[in-house]
């Protein structure tokens, strides 16, 4: 139920922020994605480590990543905030296929035995 909503409030801070939709719950639902959506795609990844460690890099790796796209677009000079969600989206997606593509690459390659 809790991860029910909280992929809510991910969703509608990133259709908030992308649509430049002017609202009292963007900027903190906005927060929300740009720091849940690469924590979660990490998490996704992080498999191998307990729950509390997973967690706890993958929210460090989230908040440096944010970081990372904000630094890079402001060199650039193309700082947008509808750029930055859509960034971190797209990353995040390509994280948390990750692991589904290495699975599915893993199950369609032949095996020789010596």
């Amino acid at each position: 139920m809790r991860a029910g909503a909280a992929a809510g409030v991910c969703g509608a801070g990133a259709v908030l922020a992308l649509a430049d939709i002017a609202s009292p719950v963007r900027a903190p639902f906005t927060f929300f994605f740009l720091l849940m959506a690469p924590a979660t795609a990490l998490a996704a990844v992080l498999l191998n480590l307990d729950p509390l460690s997973r967690a706890v890099v993958a929210t460090g790796t989230a908040v440096a990543m944010d970081l990372l796209v904000a630094q890079g677009m402001l060199a650039l000079h193309m700082w947008s905030i509808r750029g930055g969600v859509a960034v971190v989206a797209a990353v995040s997606a390509v994280l948390f296929l990750l692991p589904l593509a290495g699975r599915a690459y893993g199950r369609s390659g032949r095996r020789r035995t010596p």
